[in-house]
């Protein structure tokens, strides 16, 4: 069986979304790490913070500040009866969550880009303004392929 690609993407009209045809030589050389990528996920957290839109971008924007990232923009939706999404566009990425009040979780992503920036501790900040009671934190390195390792770009 050939594996493939999804051909939903961005673009329409791409074609033969085939692995094969990825050029293979330029993710073969991984350099120094590009960011770090935490998945969080809170559990027991207060019901009523997990529902209020208004405390989550307040708690969106006090992450990155302490991640020690730049936010650009800040999108939020409460859904009906309850729950809420955020997104939290960062110069060095995202910090996203997505609330089930429900249940007292929440499923929060941190990705941030660069060696200056402090994901983990946006985490710690999270954990702490949810009133979760446990948590679980998954953390890992996404390298830089050799192609960007020079780009550089101003927010």
């Amino acid at each position: 069986m050939k594996e493939t690609l999804s051909c939903l993407h961005p673009n329409p009209g791409w074609e033969n979304c085939y692995l094969e045809n990825v050029a293979a030589s330029e993710y073969e050389s991984l350099d120094e790490m590009i960011g770090k990528h935490c998945i969080l996920e809170l559990y027991e957290c207060d019901q009523s913070k997990l529902n209020d839109e208004a405390f989550i971008r307040t708690s969106l924007t006090s992450a990155s500040k302490v991640a020690g990232a730049t936010l650009l923009n800040m999108v939020t939706h409460r859904f009906e009866p309850q729950g809420v999404t955020g997104l939290a566009l960062l110069a060095e990425s995202h910090i996203s969550i997505h609330t089930w009040p429900e249940s007292r979780y929440a499923a929060i992503d941190v990705f941030t880009c660069g060696q200056q920036t402090m994901p983990e501790k946006a985490c710690k900040s999270l954990f702490r303004e949810f009133a979760a009671k446990t948590y679980s934190l998954k953390s890992f390195q996404r390298e830089t392929p050799v192609s960007i390792k020079d780009l550089s770009r101003e927010p």
